[in-house]
Order: C-alpha cells, then structure tokens, then sequence
C-alpha cells in the first residue's frame, strides 16, 4: 500500500547542501550553451556577411545559399562519419532529454551542432546542447560528488540547460510539473528543488551575457468577446493539423533518406535540398528562427497572406528535411517561426482576426502539436506574444488543440538499420547508435510502456524513483 507523503522526512539539510553544485550545474550548462552560440555567431558572420562582401555578391545569391548549407551538409557528415561516438545518435529518433552520452562522443556532437547553427540549417541548439550537458554534467558529477545518482545529474542538468536556454526557471518548472518525476509520494518540490536551483543560475547567467527576448513586435490585443476564442480556436487547430500532418511524414522521410548509406552523401546531398528551400523561402527561412522570426512585421507592406503561408511551409519542409537527415539540433525553435509565420497568414486571410490572436493561437497549436506538451506551448506563446490578456484564449486554444494532437503519431522517427560498407560495427546505424533487431521490437514496446524507475520485476528503485534523494521516512 501507498504510503502517504507527510510520512516522509524531508531532509532539509540535504537539500541545501545539494543546492550548491546544483547552482554550479546551472551556470555550466548556461556557459557551455553560450560559448558554443558564441561560436557558432563568429563562424556565421564569417560564411554569411565577410565572405559574400569578400566575393562581390549579395547574402541571398542562389548559388551562394545552396553552396554553403551544401557545404554545412557535407562537414556535418564528415563529423558523423569520422569523430569518435559519430556526433551523438540520430536526434530524429531520440527525445529532447534521452539518456547520457560518453564523454568521447562530445566533441563531435559540440562540432556538428556549431555547423548547424552556423550554416543555416533550420534547426536550433535544444537536443544537442542538452545531450553535451547531460554528458559532462552526469561525469563529473558521478566522479566528484557522493550520493547522487545518475538520473539525478540528468534532472539537475535538464533543468540548467533549459533555464539557460530561454532564460528563466519557470520553463523547467513548468515541464518537470509535467512529468511529474521521481517518487510521487513526495511532494513535488522537493523533487525538484536541486533542478530548480540549476535551472535559476543558468537563467540568471544567460541573461547577463545574452539577449534571450523571443518576443514578437505586435499590436496589443484587446478581447472581442466570445469570438474571439472560436477564431484562435480554429487557427490552433489549423496549425496543429499542419505540424501532425507533418509527424505522418517525418518517419517515411527518415526512412527514405537513410537509404543512403553514407552520412557524408547524405548530409551534403540535404544540404544542397535545404539550400534549395532557403532561395525559394528567402533567407528568412534559414537558422533556427528566432531572430528570423522577428523580421515578420517588417515584412507586413510587402508580403501577402499566401506569402506568409509559403514561408511558414517553406520552414516546416526545411526543418522536416534537416531533422530527418541526420543533422544535429532540435526542432522546437524552428516551429515556433512556423507557428509566428501562420499566424500572420492568418491575419492577412481574416484582417478582423487580432495579429497577436493569430499569431499566439498558431504558435500553441503547433508547438502543442510538436512537442506535445501543453506547458511548452502555453510557456512558448506568452514568451513571443508578451501580453497577459492573451493568456485566456491561449490556454483555451491550447486544450482544442490537445484534443485533435491526442492518440495521433509525434514528430519521431524509428531508427533504422543502413547497410553498406560503411556501417559501423556492432550492430551501429551511421549515427553511431545501435539498431536492436526485429526480435526486440516487443520488448521496447513494453519497456516503454514502464517508468524508468521501474524494475523489470515490477517493483520500484527508491534511489532512481527520488531525483531529490529523499530517503527517510
């Protein structure tokens, strides 16, 4: 039977001096996320404004654009084709926070995400930079500090990685809310006061070094009335059928493109497609987005409803491309551009409907779609509409939204196995991670279907069930 919570003892003490290299944590994972977007940016400015200034040629040049995310392609495939641990396995096929890598496998993957953010590639930093954190972050806390556990490194640095990432702790409050980890018999924050505590320092680093304003300049909306909760209603709807439409496609198109074998004919080969797409979307198509994201107003006089709506396919495609293909970085990002973008589609179909409505209710329909989280897109929403009167219909938006996304496939591909000459040994894809075969479809079916703190027997790790390490009753 269930013990309640209040028989536990809350180790106070415990949890103060666990606080302490959980700040440490925290400011780590903000200074590794800034450093390597530091980095790339150097490298961005290089390939994108000194060398087209030192050519002669404008930055939107066709031959320009398709040569360099061809050759972003092709680094990224010599990376995954030769680095030790092949950069990280296929983010395609893994969660936004999936077990920890080897040490070895860092660099590469540290590498291989640079050149993403650096070459254009519609993807942002999130699944690569929360693997390298995850990574060093479980070593060394694993090799320096007693009586934490694994999955406890991996909570505390999910946390830091995220309050680094949109600089404030209230997105990783928010998501672990979510899941609800460790031992649900005791309360809540006590679980997650050490990843709290991460998630606090790397936010308040990031925002001294940084600026982390995704906010979008639009009109302030005020309420209609009960209208307007049918309107952001339907463009949710619209926008998370549009990113489940894209989840449909996303495994064949994994599959289909790793029938080429070798990462570097892949990658080069998606590279010069992507390239394709950003002359056909304009430059405002390429990077992660979010500064892309608020070049969208300015572009009101000049672009049509149908020209907002061909961004935003432009976006998904590319992203869709790029994720299926092997490159390394994280699809959140780019769909919020997607979601900003049909929003002002929205807006110029329907010149009654508010922009910030359209744009808020797009935004949550389609990253609820993606990310299927509701805390994500209600948090994502309020970051790039900033105004509190819009909250209601969001939050609104959002459960229409969840009932249409519910049951329906997620943006995740299976991996698969690729042959050839160049695969690895072992049993490894080219992304270095290890393809079970056949025969162990069902056991991933039913381990998936158990907690992680859930022994095969059916009964329940205390150490991997508490994250806080609350042991005494």
């Amino acid at each position: 039977m269930t013990e309640p919570a209040s028989e536990f003892h809350v180790p106070v003490r415990r949890l103060a001096v666990l606080g302490v290299p959980a700040a440490f944590v925290g400011v780590l994972c903000a200074l590794l996320l800034w450093g390597l977007s530091a980095l790339a940016g150097v490298v961005e400015r290089l390939l994108w404004q000194s060398l087209p200034d030192g050519l002669g040629v404008a930055r939107d040049t066709p031959l320009l654009v398709i040569g360099l995310l061809a050759l972003a392609g092709l680094s990224t495939g010599l990376v995954i084709r030769y680095a030790p641990g092949h950069a990280g396995p296929d983010p395609a096929t893994t969660e936004l926070v999936s077990a920890p890598l080897p040490l070895g496998a860092l660099p590469g993957l540290a590498v291989a995400l640079v050149i993403t953010l650096a070459g254009g590639v519609s993807l942002g930093p999130e699944n690569p930079i929360m693997a390298i954190n995850a990574g060093l972050v479980v070593a060394l806390g694993m090799r320096f500090v007693r009586g934490v556990n694994a999955p406890q490194w991996l909570l505390i640095s999910t946390a830091g990685t995220i309050g680094a990432m949109f600089g404030t702790p209230l997105a990783a409050a928010l998501m672990f809310s979510e899941l609800d980890p460790g031992d649900r018999r005791i309360p809540l924050w006590d679980r997650l006061f050490p990843a709290l505590v991460s998630a606090t320092t790397g936010a308040l680093f990031m925002t001294k070094v940084a600026d982390l304003d995704m906010a979008i300049d639009l009109p302030d909306y005020t309420w209609h009335g009960i209208g307007d909760l049918a309107w952001v209603s339907l463009v949710a709807l619209v926008a998370a059928a549009l990113g489940i439409a894209g989840a449909y496609v996303f495994d064949p198109l994994h599959r289909l493109l790793h029938r080429i074998g070798n990462p570097v004919v892949l990658l080069t080969l998606a590279g010069a497609v992507l390239g394709v797409l950003g002359v056909v979307g304009g430059t405002v198509t390429l990077f992660k987005g979010l500064d892309q994201m608020r070049e969208l107003p300015g572009m009101v006089a000049t672009t049509s409803a149908a020209g907002f709506l061909g961004l935003a396919l432009v976006k998904l495609v590319a992203m869709l491309v790029a994720s299926a293909s092997g490159f390394r970085g994280g699809r959140i990002f780019p769909v919020v551009f997607v979601g900003a973008a049909l929003g002002f589609a929205a807006h110029g179909f329907f010149p009654d409907l508010p922009v910030a409505l359209a744009v808020a209710g797009a935004t949550a329909g389609i990253v609820v779609a993606v990310t299927r989280s509701g805390w994500m897109s209600i948090f994502l929403v309020v970051v790039v509409v900033p105004d509190l009167d819009i909250l209601v219909p969001v939050l609104f938006a959002t459960l229409v939204a969840w009932l249409l996304v519910t049951n329906r496939p997620e943006l995740l591909a299976k991996p698969v196995e690729v042959g050839g000459p160049h695969e690895p040994a072992d049993g490894a894809g080219v992304d270095g991670t290890r393809v079970p075969d056949d025969g162990d479809a069902d056991d991933r079916e039913g381990q998936r279907e158990q907690p992680a703190d859930v022994r095969e027997d059916g009964t329940q790790d205390a150490e991997l069930a508490d994250p806080a390490g609350h042991h005494d009753r």
